[in-house]
C-alpha cells in the first residue's frame, strides 16, 4: 500500500524564519511563517497544501452538521449579473463595497458578496407548490468584497470562503423551525471546532428581515464590539437597547430662560461661560451631562422619493454633552439608507439652523409653532429623560437656554439609538452594568421573512390554491475566518498549536541525526500510525539540521510530535512529546505507534 504521510522532502512548502513585514495580527504572521498560505495581493491569498488541508476539515465539519438538519448543498457561480441584485436594490446598497465589471458586451456583472438573490430565484424556477417546502439550500463558496482597507490577514479580506445557507417555507412557524435548526447546528460546528463563542443579538442591516444573531469568538483583534450582561446575554452595539428611563419631576424646575452665551461653541466654552456668568443654584458646576447637542446629519435614502428614486434627509438629533455620536450605530437605525454628517448645504437649505446654538425650539414638533414650512425632523437619544432639563442652543447666534425641559417645553419626532455604549450602561435585560467586549464575527443568522420573495416574485400555491410569498431565512459561516480565529486563538510564541481534529496531520514524525536506523524507525513507525488510520507528516530531509526540524515541527503546529534520532539508535527509544513540549516521554519503539494512537485518541 503506498503511504499517504505527507513527506517535507517533496511537500510543498517553505517555512519563514522571520515575521512578514506587513502581518498585523499573530493568526496571519504564523500563517504565512508555517508555510499555509501565501499573499497574493492587499485581501487576497493563496491556500498552500497544508492550509487547504486545515481549511477542507473545517468544511467537512460544517457539511456534516448542515447536512444533519436536512439541508442539500448546491454550488453557484461566483460572477453573476446585474438584474437580481437590481430588483433588490442592493446593487445600490452595497455602494462602493461590490465588485462591478462589464462583459464585453457592456454588461454588468459583480462579483458576489452572497447570493440571496440567486438562491430566491433558483427555488422560484424549479418550485410551484407548498407541497415542495420546506427546503433549504446551502453552498461553500468564495465571496468578493471590495474592502477598503484589508486587514487582519484571513479575518477581513477581499476574497473569502463561506458557508451561506438559505430555508424555504411556507409560513412563518416553518421559519422558526428553520433558524433554530440552523443555529443548533451552528453551536455544534463551533464546538466541534473548539471555537470559543458568543451569541450577539444583531442589527439585520441590508441584508433584511426581522431577526439576526451573530455568533462571535471573543478575540482582541476583533473589529466588532458587543456587550456582555452579568446574565450572560449578549448584544452588537448597534442593535443593543437603552431600557426606557423613568420620567422626571419637572415641578421644581424653573421656567426656561434665554441667555446670552458669547463665543461659546463648544461643550467646554459653553461650561466655562456659564459657571463664570450664571452659576448653578444648586452650588455645582455646570458639566458636559447639563448640555443637550443637537447634531445635524444627512440621511440618504436609496429609493421612496419622487419616482422612487434616491433622496437625501437632514435630520437632527439631540444627545447628552458628555456623549459622542456612534455613527455606526446610528446608521443601523436607518437601515438600508446611508448617513453621513450634513454639509453645508444642508445647513443653508434649512436657515433655521444656526450653527453651533441650534436647538430643538425650530426642530420637529416645535417647527410648525415656529412657522417653518419644511421642518427637520427631529430624534431624541434614548439616554434622554422625559423632564430632564437642558442646557441648549436658543437658534439664535450667541444665545442657548436655560432649563429647557424634555416633555414639557419640547417634544421629538422620536427615540433614536445614537450614543455610543459605555461600559457600566445598563442592561437591557435588567441583569446589571455591561461590559464592552471585542470579537470577530464567525458565523450570523436571519430571520429574512418576506423581503427578496416579495422582490423577486417567489411564490408558491398554498393549500387553497393561492399564490402565498415564501417565507425566507439566511444563515451563514465564515470558513476561512473561522480557520484565522483558530489560530489566532491556538498558538504561542514559537508557533501554531492546531486542535486535533483540523490540524493537518495528528502526529508530525520527525527523523533527526544522519544514522540510517533513526531514518528506519521513522519508517516504519509512520507505517504502523498511517495502518491505524492516523494522519502523519514525516520530516524526512536528510540534510537539515535536528534544530531546525524542531523549529519547523513547532512552527507547523501538528499536536503530536515523535522524534527518531539518537536515543533511538542508543536506547531504542523513540521520543513523544505534545506540540507545546509537555508530556515528554522516551517510548521503546516497539510500543511508540501504540502510545501515539492512544494520544491521538484522548485529544479528540
Amino acid at each position: 500500500m503506498n503511504s499517504t504521510a505527507l513527506r517535507m522532502s517533496t511537500l510543498f512548502l517553505r517555512t519563514l524564519r522571520e515575521d512578514p513585514a506587513d502581518a498585523d495580527v499573530d493568526s496571519a504572521r504564523l500563517l504565512q511563517r508555517a508555510g499555509y498560505i501565501r499573499k497574493a495581493a492587499p485581501g487576497i491569498w493563496t491556500w498552500l497544501p497544508l492550509g487547504l488541508r486545515v481549511l477542507n476539515k473545517i468544511e467537512s465539519v460544517v457539511r456534516e452538521e448542515i447536512n444533519g438538519i436536512g439541508a442539500q448543498e448546491v454550488h453557484f457561480p461566483a460572477l453573476l449579473p446585474r438584474e437580481p441584485y437590481e430588483a433588490t436594490h442592493r446593487w445600490e446598497e452595497y455602494g462602493d463595497n461590490i465588485f462591478r465589471l462589464k462583459d464585453r458586451h457592456e454588461a454588468d456583472y459583480l462579483l458576489a458578496p452572497t447570493h440571496e438573490e440567486m438562491f430566491t430565484l433558483l427555488v422560484k424556477d424549479m418550485y410551484s407548490s407548498y407541497k415542495d417546502l420546506p427546503v433549504t439550500l446551502y453552498q461553500i463558496q468564495t465571496k468578493y468584497r471590495d474592502e477598503f482597507r484589508p486587514r487582519a490577514g484571513l479575518v477581513r479580506g477581499r476574497e473569502f470562503i463561506m458557508k451561506d445557507a438559505y430555508s424555504f417555507t411556507i409560513d412563518e412557524e416553518g421559519l422558526r423551525k428553520a433558524y433554530n435548526d440552523e443555529r443548533g447546528a451552528y453551536e455544534r460546528i463551533f464546538r466541534r471546532l473548539g471555537v470559543n463563542y458568543v451569541i450577539v443579538s444583531a442589527m439585520s442591516g441590508p441584508m433584511g428581515g426581522s431577526q439576526s444573531e451573530e455568533f462571535l469568538a471573543p478575540l482582541a483583534i476583533g473589529e466588532d464590539t458587543f456587550a456582555l450582561a452579568p446574565s450572560g446575554k449578549a448584544w452588537n452595539v448597534e442593535a443593543l437597547t437603552t431600557p426606557k428611563l423613568d420620567d422626571l419631576d419637572v415641578s421644581q424646575i424653573p421656567a426656561a430662560e434665554k441667555r446670552a452665551t458669547l463665543d461659546a461653541k463648544t461643550i467646554d466654552g459653553m461650561i466655562a461661560l456659564a459657571d463664570a456668568r450664571y452659576p448653578r443654584a444648586d452650588g455645582r458646576a455646570w458639566a458636559a451631562t447639563d448640555i443637550l447637542k443637537n447634531v445635524v446629519i444627512a440621511v440618504k435614502h436609496p429609493d421612496g422619493g419622487e419616482d422612487d428614486k434616491p433622496w437625501r434627509e437632514v435630520v437632527a438629533i439631540g444627545v447628552p454633552g458628555d456623549r459622542q455620536v456612534d455613527m455606526k450605530r446610528l446608521e443601523a437605525q436607518f437601515a438600508p439608507a446611508e448617513i453621513e454628517e450634513a454639509n453645508e448645504a444642508d445647513l443653508k437649505a434649512h436657515a433655521e439652523l444656526v450653527p453651533g446654538y441650534i436647538g430643538p425650539m425650530v426642530l420637529g414638533p416645535q417647527a410648525k409653532a415656529a412657522g417653518i414650512e419644511h421642518p427637520v425632523r427631529y430624534l431624541i437619544d434614548a439616554h434622554v429623560a422625559k423632564g430632564s432639563a437642558w442646557f441648549t442652543g436658543a437658534d439664535e447666534n450667541e444665545v442657548d437656554y436655560y432649563d429647557l425641559v424634555y416633555g414639557r417645553d419640547f417634544e421629538a419626532d422620536g427615540v433614536v439609538e445614537a450614543v455610543e455604549v459605555r461600559p457600566g450602561d445598563l442592561s437591557p435585560d435588567g441583569s446589571g452594568p455591561l461590559s464592552l467586549e471585542r470579537g470577530v464575527e464567525i458565523g450570523q443568522v436571519f430571520q429574512l421573512g418576506l423581503k427578496y420573495s416579495n422582490a423577486l416574485g417567489l411564490k408558491v400555491l398554498d393549500q387553497n390554491g393561492k399564490a402565498v410569498p415564501v417565507w425566507m431565512g439566511c444563515y451563514g459561516v465564515g470558513v476561512s475566518r473561522v480557520l484565522a480565529c483558530i489560530a489566532e486563538a491556538h498558538h504561542d510564541d514559537k508557533g501554531l498549536a492546531w486542535p486535533v481534529n483540523i490540524a493537518p496531520a495528528q502526529v508530525h514524525v520527525l527523523a533527526t541525526g544522519k544514522n540510517q536506523e533513526a531514518f528506519e524507525a521513522a519508517e516504519k513507525l509512520v507505517a504502523e500510525l498511517e495502518s491505524r488510520g492516523i494522519e502523519v507528516l514525516y520530516d524526512d530531509r536528510l540534510k537539515v539540521s535536528p534544530g531546525v526540524k524542531f523549529k519547523d515541527a513547532e512552527l507547523v503546529g501538528v499536536p503530536l510530535v515523535a522524534v527518531a534520532g539518537r536515543d533511538t539508535v542508543n536506547n531504542g527509544t523513540i521520543e513523544i512529546r505534545n506540540r507545546d513540549g509537555s508530556d515528554s516521554a522516551a517510548v521503546p519503539v516497539a510500543q511508540a505507534a501504540d502510545v501515539l494512537a492512544e494520544r491521538v485518541g484522548a485529544l479528540r
